[in-house]
C-alpha cells in the first residue's frame, strides 16, 4: 500500500503505519515530500493509493479532474513557524518588528524550497517582500528540499533559523519552537486525506485507523491542530 504524504505527518504516520502493519495490516510504503511535490508525485503513480497533502492542493486537483470519483477527509492544520537549535536563544518575534529583526540578525537561515512546493517557502518568499528585506534575507536563505531536511539543518546547528510547519518543528524538538509568524504575516495550512473510491480493504483499514480517535490523538502529539487534546 502507497501512501503520499506531506511531511508535516511524517512521525505520527509512521507511527501509525508500525501500529497497523504489527496488528497484521499490509506494508505500508510511505513517501514524504513538500505538499506540492507528494500531490504531483500521486498522481504520477498508477499504483498510489492514499494522498496526504493541503485541502488546498486537494480542491483544486479535484477543480481540474487531476482527482476524481475519491474522497477527502480534513486530518488538522498547521501554522508557519520559526525555529532555532535547541539551547540557543529564542528571538522575540512576536510582532512584524522583532520577526524582520530576527531574521536580519541571523547568519544562516534554512527554508523548505518554494520551487519544490513548499507551503511554509512560498508564503515565506511574500513576507519577506512585504518586510522590504528580500534582498538582504535571501543572502542568508540556504533552501532545504522539504521541511524534514529544513529541521535537521536547523537541528545539527547548520543554521540559526529555520522556517517551517509547526508540526515539523514540534517532531523534531519542542524546545526548537520558536513560536508562529507574526498575526501579521500568519499562515494556517490545513491538511486532508484523498483517496479514490475505489480501495482496497486494507487501505480502507489504514484509513480507519488514521481518521480514527487514537491516530488523531496521534496528529494532535505530532504537533497536528486536530482539536483533540
Amino acid at each position: 500500500m502507497k501512501v503520499y504524504a506531506a511531511a508535516v505527518v511524517k512521525a505520527p504516520l509512521t507511527a501509525i503505519a508500525a501500529e497497523y502493519e504489527s496488528e497484521g495490516g499490509d506494508k505500508a510504503v510511505l513517501i514524504f515530500d513538500t505538499a506540492g511535490a507528494t500531490e504531483q508525485k500521486f498522481r504520477a503513480d498508477p499504483e498510489a493509493e492514499l494522498l496526504i497533502t493541503t485541502a488546498l492542493l486537494i480542491g483544486k486537483a479535484e477543480g481540474s479532474g487531476a482527482l476524481r470519483d475519491g474522497t477527502s477527509i480534513a486530518l488538522g492544520s498547521t501554522v508557519a513557524g520559526l525555529a532555532v537549535t535547541p539551547g540557543s536563544p529564542k528571538p522575540d518575534a512576536a510582532t512584524p518588528e522583532g520577526f524582520k529583526a530576527a531574521l536580519l540578525s541571523a547568519r544562516r537561515i534554512a527554508v523548505s524550497d518554494p520551487a519544490r512546493g513548499a507551503t511554509v517557502g512560498k508564503h515565506f518568499m511574500q513576507v519577506i517582500e512585504q518586510l522590504g528585506a528580500k534582498d538582504e534575507i535571501m543572502r542568508k536563505i540556504a533552501f532545504a528540499p522539504d521541511g524534514l531536511e529544513t529541521m535537521r539543518r536547523v537541528m545539527a546547528g547548520e543554521a540559526d533559523l529555520g522556517v517551517s510547519q509547526s508540526s515539523e518543528i514540534e517532531q523534531a524538538g519542542h524546545d526548537a519552537f520558536v513560536g508562529p509568524f507574526p498575526k501579521e504575516f500568519a499562515l494556517t495550512t490545513s491538511f486532508s486525506l484523498w483517496h479514490p473510491n475505489t480501495i482496497a480493504p486494507a487501505a480502507a483499514a489504514f484509513i480507519a485507523r488514521l481518521t480514527g480517535p487514537a491516530g488523531r490523538k496521534k496528529l494532535a502529539a505530532g504537533g497536528i491542530i486536530t482539536g483533540i487534546e
